[in-house]
């Protein structure tokens, strides 16, 4: 690796149960600055902007349609999944394996949810034409993602002048969050309807690695609804051929 792993276990887990999870508990939301350092951090943006340029990001896609309604009204990022192990991605690789080694500690420690698994990593640039993602819940239908984590690569980010700001309505809150996407900054937050949030307008390339971790009894309950529901639709397609 061309960088040195500078977080050591215990500082981790200092980190979960000093401030994570007692920030999970209470606000529903947390983050941390500096989680990787200039150069690990530089070494992943290097990646997604390689990434970027070389035409990799497509446009994101939503789960269903609304008639009359663009889909870049609601969401203008361009993304990419990726696991890490592709060429190319080892500072992504050693980021995801990271939060890996840190959401491990946490997951005991948040009540009963078993969290054993995440979705591949999603890259994503907003391409600072004024795009961003309206008002939205990661995860409205018990699809079993649990806490979404957000790695923000953006170097000398104003957002006076840049825009691109994560805004969390916290669920029964008398507040609003506004998470301002710095570079090195790790944003965490539980991906239930908690946390309704939107991406404001970004006017300048806004760049973010994101994962989704699995409480496992909800993701195999979404599996099975999804299975049942695929294999009802192919019998009615067979019968009305």
């Amino acid at each position: 690796m061309p960088f040195i792993e500078h977080i050591s276990y215990t500082d981790l887990e200092r980190l979960a149960l000093e401030r994570l999870v007692p920030a999970l508990l209470s606000h529903g939301f947390c983050y941390v600055d500096g989680l990787l350092g200039d150069l690990a951090g530089s070494a992943v943006l290097d990646q997604v902007m390689e990434m970027h340029s070389s035409g990799q990001l497509q446009d994101g896609r939503l789960a269903g349609s609304i008639p009359g309604v663009s889909r870049r009204s609601i969401r203008g990022d361009k993304i990419a999944w990726v696991s890490g192990t592709e060429r190319g991605c080892e500072a992504i690789s050693f980021l995801l394996n990271l939060i890996d080694r840190l959401i491990s500690v946490c997951a005991s420690r948040l009540g009963d949810k078993a969290i054993r698994e995440r979705s591949k990593a999603m890259v994503a640039c907003y391409p600072g034409n004024g795009a961003g993602y309206v008002k939205h819940v990661d995860n409205p239908n018990h699809d079993g993602r649990r806490l979404t984590c957000i790695y923000y690569l953006n170097k000398s980010w104003n957002p006076k002048e840049h825009g691109g700001v994560l805004r969390i309505f916290p669920e029964g809150k008398p507040y609003v969050a506004d998470i301002k996407p710095l570079f090195d900054r790790l944003l965490i937050f539980w991906s239930d309807r908690r946390n309704p949030h939107e991406v404001q307008p970004s006017y300048a390339f806004r760049y973010a690695i994101t994962v989704w971790y699995f409480d496992a009894e909800e993701r195999s309950q979404a599996k099975k609804r999804f299975r049942d529901l695929t294999a009802s639709t192919g019998q009615q397609g067979s019968s009305s051929s």
